[in-house]
Parts: C-alpha cells; sequence; structure tokens
C-alpha cells in the first residue's frame, strides 16, 4: 500500500476501496450459507452483484487512473500495479464463479453483467487475465466456454421446440373449439326452427279444438233439445203447441169399437 500512496494517494484510495469491498463479498457469501430461505437468498445474491459491480467500476476507474499516470511512472512500479490490477480482476472472477453456483442452486437463470459477458467491455480485462494463464489453462477455459455455449444453445432449442409445440397444441384446440362452436350454432338454429314449427303446429291445434268443442256444443243443444220434445210429447201428447218430430208418429188416437154405443 505505500508503493501505491507513493504514487498517488487516488491509487491508495481506490485499492482501499475495492478491498473493503472485497471483504464485504468474502463475508456476504459466508452469511449466504448459513441463509436457509431461498427468497433472502436471492435478495442476499442481489446485494452481493450490486458490490461486484461497484468493485467493477473502481477496477475501471484504477486502470483510467495507471494509464493517466504511466508516463510519469517507473517500469517496475507501472509493472507492480498491472499485476495489482491482474490479481483484483482474478478476485472478483473468483465472487463472479461463487455467483455462478449459488444462481444455478437457486434456479436463477440471469445474464451475469460482471466480467463474463461480452457486452460490457471485458475483453481488455479477460486479455490480462489470459496473460497470466498457461496454454494448457487457456485451452481448457475455451472447452468450457464452447460446452457452455452448447448447453446454451440446447436450452434454447428445448424452449423454442416447447413453444412451437404449445403454440400446435394451442391451434389445434382453437380449431376444436371453433367447430364445436359452429355445431352449436347450427343446432340452435335446428333448434329455432323447430319452436317455430311445433309453435305453429300448437296454434292450429288449438284452432281445431275450439271448432271441434263448437260443434260438439251445437250437437248437444240439438239432442237436449229433441229430447226435450219427445219427454214433452210422450207426457202431454195432446199439446198442439209443440209439432211433430219429423219421422216420429204422432200417438195413436182412441179408436172407437165396433157396436159400442157413441
Amino acid at each position: 500500500m505505500s508503493s501505491l500512496a507513493s504514487v498517488s494517494e487516488e491509487l491508495a484510495e481506490i485499492d482501499g476501496q475495492i478491498a473493503d469491498l472485497f471483504r464485504v463479498l468474502s463475508n456476504g457469501f459466508q452469511k449466504l450459507d448459513k441463509i436457509k430461505d431461498a427468497n433472502r437468498q436471492s435478495r442476499q445474491l442481489e446485494e452481493l452483484t450490486g458490490k461486484m459491480r461497484e468493485c467493477k467500476r473502481l477496477i475501471k476507474e484504477f486502470e483510467r487512473v495507471v494509464k493517466a499516470k504511466e508516463n510519469r511512472i517507473d517500469a517496475n512500479t507501472l509493472r507492480t500495479l498491472n499485476e495489482k490490477k491482474q490479481s483484483m480482476v482474478k478476485e472478483l472472477n473468483s465472487y463472479v464463479a461463487l455467483k455462478k453456483q449459488y444462481q444455478n442452486k437457486l434456479g436463477i437463470n440471469k445474464r451475469v453483467d460482471l466480467y463474463d459477458g461480452p457486452n460490457e467491455g471485458f475483453n481488455e480485462d479477460n486479455a490480462l487475465l489470459a496473460s497470466s494463464m498457461t496454454n494448457q489453462q487457456l485451452m481448457d477455459k475455451g472447452n468450457q466456454m464452447m460446452d457452455e455455449t452448447d448447453q446454451t444453445i440446447d436450452r434454447a432449442k428445448k424452449v423454442v421446440n416447447e413453444t412451437v409445440d404449445i403454440g400446435t397444441d394451442t391451434a389445434a384446440a382453437l380449431k376444436d373449439q371453433t367447430e364445436q362452436m359452429s355445431r352449436i350454432v347450427n343446432d340452435l338454429d335446428t333448434i329455432q326452427f323447430s319452436m317455430k314449427k311445433g309453435a305453429k303446429l300448437v296454434k292450429e291445434i288449438g284452432r281445431q279444438i275450439a271448432t271441434d268443442k263448437c260443434i260438439l256444443s251445437l250437437l248437444f243443444l240439438i239432442v237436449a233439445g229433441i229430447i226435450a220434445i219427445i219427454t214433452v210429447k210422450l207426457v202431454n201428447p195432446n199439446n198442439k203447441d209443440i209439432q211433430d218430430i219429423p219421422g216420429l208418429a204422432p200417438p195413436a188416437m182412441n179408436r172407437r169399437l165396433l157396436g159400442a154405443p157413441y
């Protein structure tokens, strides 16, 4: 730290802030193992991710200050500062790896947006990290990255296939429902036609019944009248006010016997 202070108080201050953040990250991951609740673990991991972002920003600031002062720094000090930066990058990458492990354990599929993504300007940092690795380590790292890429592609293909299957099933279900709705509409039209035809038939039957009732009433009145006339004729055959019923013989007259006195 004294060598850094002799070069720049600004670098010393940045180095101290990064060291404090690394201690916070170390303690935070140790506490993460003791947390049993998945939601609390996820929140703790988000907080640690924020700390790692801050570390990345400070490392970038450290690099900027070194580049700005490299013309006034001797070669040995400059090499020491670059090694210091590589050391900080390695330590930060170790915490990134821990984050990945906890994400996999918690089932969180989020893009790690620290020192392992192509969109955050990491190529230079990764080049610094690669300069300290052997050829075998570089090959192993490359194979690991290709395996992870293949796994990501396989997962993406699986998601696409599942999405296509779901879309196909949904389309088939919609087609079946559409056909079913068409059949229901046709059935409703048939029922409505049958109801109209039934209502018309009921009206015709009602009119016929009313006509039959009138005819039966008239017949009943005629029969009752005939019965009344016959009854009166039988009871009072000499009643001249009642005409004879056609087809009905008049009552027999009292005949005078021959030889009977007048």
